[in-house]
């Protein structure tokens, strides 16, 4: 997708001109990039991004005392660089930086470890940079474990005035043992595309202006690219900013939909809008409230966010209307809520873009959180405005950043989070029956013999759905049907999904099983709990093997042991089993291996290609963003059962939209060509992970069947979706 200025014209609507001319839009040509490898060596990252050691550089302070260490220990998900080296400070130390004056993105990177034998959790200390504190007696430890991140990144914007911007770590004099450390420090001049001093940029809930400018320093806590995939910082406009999935931000159930821009579409910036205030790939993708006027007007499009009490924070909203049926004003007009409170009555996107679609807008709004709790959820909600009766009842959303405002005392630090508390760990010998007569309640436990459970179900169920819509005979339908009448279970109070709990720092998730929450079983102690498996403790048969009845710790708490079945070939929407040992390691779990492919945006890659051109790219991508909450890191972010049968049913709904309009089918930019098979090369990116013994689901030997009649050889007409679910009443699984 490119992005261009737009042609020479003059288009008015509400006082906004769209006059614009020039050449294909460039990138922000900064004139610092400073990046600093605290402790290591020269080289690039996982990025691409060369990184210069600090050791004998001039920024270092001469007399100050500080030790280069390599971490202790390395997890999975942490790049080496440069993550794997720091600069550790018993005492205070500054680096004096020489640049030009301006706005700079400070970026200050940390991977929680022992360095040089000393205590991750006494690395509690302070930064400053100029006047502005940014973190008071931080813990990367403590942050990073209550915000499951493997590593941090905290980034700042700062008007330096001077030549010189110096960055001091203090450590904290509360603990007698405390350090400083840094893994990296990045440096970046920006353009002032922040800033509000024209009185336009309002306080929320109370009309005034807020003014943001060369004294104010900003935090950024959030930014989302929303419908859309992560965006690394070298694919950003210069600035090298992450854009991360807003996935994990959604309340509940009903999410929307998320789409992508027709291909003969091209993005355009409006004149006065700078190309580098966001890239393309933000208004390429969006997400809306779906296509039944009756759903959307019963529930809010909302997202959560997590931030400290006590500050302002300037959200900024991007919009671009990039469906093809939105090109007029009082189309699309939706209400927008931050923090409970009104932002944006009757916003109408078409309007503010005047009246083109592709045409990139931004909207900046200050919310006042006050003093309370240490953190509050920030609500930001859209909602169909129905007041000037507009064609479509629908919102959309683009892409969101927010950032913290500081305070009048120069302050950004926040309270550390507060991790969880962890479960007591399972000791066996602590639960014994009662040595009384009377009755001990008994525990109830699931072994969980397959982890990836939850999206091989929601990847059957796809599977199931989109069959049973691919109807040769249909009942005529016209208008005066009217919709379904279906609505989120969770509007009825019986979704027990929740919003995310993610926080103000941007990171990497680091795996959510804690260890002394698991606890492992032999082989023999599963035998002895089954009675070898005995049939007579048969609770029902899954699509992965049969389920058990069992009992451990004496008798005192009772399983359900799912015993595998090798010849298993679930896994129905990629034509290959969940589990394959044969397949290289990144790929032996289909769950992990489409979890992956999702994050790049070539999950629709490895598709069966028997339904490549088959499914409508809205209905592949609900099903796909269900499929993708369902293995969630985060168990309060996966959704409850009805939560997922809703979903599904949305997904069917947008299929048979699809269908019956002609249009969508195959626009997934799936190519219809002889499939090859994977030989098992180790480069996951070389691959899109076939199982070289699987051609597609006609000739793959899988046996797929409701109520005995089999999906890949016979015709589906006549399946209704409570045919297509009716496998869940059934005792006997699939």
């Amino acid at each position: 997708m490119k992005h261009k200025a737009l042609e020479p014209q003059d288009v008015r609507f509400n006082s906004l001109s769209l006059s614009a001319s020039g050449p294909e839009a460039a990138d922000y040509v900064p004139t610092e990039k400073i990046l600093l490898s605290c402790g290591g060596t020269d080289g690039p990252d996982s990025d691409n991004r060369k990184w210069t050691t600090d050791i004998g550089s001039k920024y270092l302070s001469a007399n100050a005392k500080s030790i280069t260490s390599s971490a202790a220990t390395q997890d999975p998900s942490v790049p080496t660089v440069p993550y794997m080296t720091a600069r550790v400070f018993p005492s205070n130390f500054t680096y004096s930086i020489p640049v030009v004056a301006g706005r700079k993105f400070v970026r200050l990177h940390f991977y929680a470890a022992s360095y040089a034998g000393l205590n991750a959790s006494d690395g509690v200390f302070s930064v400053t940079a100029g006047p502005y504190t940014l973190l008071n007696n931080f813990s990367a430890a403590q942050t990073t474990e209550a915000l499951n991140f493997a590593f941090l990144v905290k980034e700042y914007s700062i008007n330096v005035e001077g030549a010189t911007l110096d960055i001091s770590f203090v450590p904290s004099a509360k603990a007698p043992r405390a350090y400083a450390f840094v893994n990296g420090i990045e440096i970046v001049s920006m353009p002032d595309i922040y800033s509000s001093t024209d009185g336009t940029l309002m306080i929320v809930g109370q009309g005034t202006p807020f003014y943001i400018d060369n004294t104010t320093a900003l935090e950024n806590v959030y930014r989302l690219n929303v419908g859309g995939n992560d965006i690394s910082p070298s694919h950003d406009t210069g600035l090298y900013r992450s854009w991360v999935d807003d996935l994990p931000y959604l309340y509940g159930a009903a999410f929307g939909v998320s789409y992508s821009a027709a291909d003969n579409m091209t993005i355009q910036y409006p004149t006065g809008m700078p190309t580098y205030v966001a890239p393309v790939d933000v208004y390429d993708t969006a997400r809306s409230m779906g296509p039944n006027p009756e759903i959307n007007l019963n529930y809010n499009l909302t997202w959560i966010f997590s931030v400290d009490s006590g500050f302002s924070y300037l959200v900024r909203l991007h919009f671009c209307e990039i469906q093809g049926n939105i090109t007029k004003i009082n189309q699309r007009v939706f209400d927008i809520f931050l923090y409970n409170q009104t932002a944006q009555p009757g916003a109408d996107v078409i309007a503010w873009a005047g009246e083109q679609d592709g045409v990139a807008v931004y909207k900046d709004y200050v919310v006042l959180v006050p003093n309370g709790s240490p953190q509050q959820n920030m609500w930001l909600a859209l909602h169909p405005d129905r007041s000037s009766k507009p064609n479509y009842y629908d919102a959309i959303l683009n892409g969101v950043e927010i950032f913290k405002v500081n305070g009048t005392n120069g302050n950004l630090a926040g309270p550390n989070p507060i991790p969880a508390p962890k479960q007591d760990v399972i000791d066996p010998t602590r639960t014994r029956p009662s040595p009384g007569g009377g009755k001990t309640k008994n525990q109830k436990a699931i072994i969980i013999g397959c982890v990836s459970g939850g999206i091989f179900l929601a990847l059957v169920l796809g599977f199931f759905l989109i069959v049973a819509s691919r109807r040769r005979h249909r009942k005529d339908s016209s208008a005066s049907d009217g919709p379904s009448g279906w609505l989120p279970l969770s509007l009825y109070g019986n979704s027990h999904s929740a919003g995310s709990a993610k926080t103000n720092t941007t990171g990497s998730y680091a795996s959510s099983l804690p260890s002394n929450l698991c606890r492992h079983f032999s082989f023999s102690e599963i035998k002895a709990a089954t009675k070898n498996f005995d049939e007579a403790l048969l609770l029902g048969v899954g699509g992965f093997g049969k389920v058990y009845k069992g009992e451990i710790d004496g008798g005192a708490t009772q399983v359900a042991i799912k015993r595998g079945n090798p010849l298993s070939e679930q896994g129905t929407l990629c034509a290959r089993p969940a589990l394959n040992p044969t397949l290289p390691k990144e790929q032996v779990s289909l769950a992990e291996w489409a979890a992956h492919c999702h994050k790049k945006g070539i999950l629709d890659q490895i598709l069966d290609p028997y339904l490549k051109g088959k499914i409508a790219p809205e209905c592949f991508k609900k099903f796909a963003e269900t499929a993708m909450k369902c293995v969630a890191d985060q168990s309060i972010e996966r959704p409850s059962m009805g939560d997922v049968l809703w979903n599904l049913e949305f997904a069917l709904q947008l299929q048979e939209s699809a269908e019956e309009s002609g249009e969508g089918i195959g626009g997934m930019g799936i190519e219809e060509e002889p499939f090859v098979p994977y030989k098992g090369k180790k480069d996951p990116d070389a691959s899109l992970g076939f199982d070289g013994n699987v051609t597609d689901s006609r000739s793959s030997g899988m046996s797929m069947s409701i109520g005995g009649r089999s999906l890949a050889s016979e015709d589906s007409d006549g399946l209704t979706p409570s045919a297509v679910f009716s496998q869940i009443m059934n005792p006997k699984g699939r």
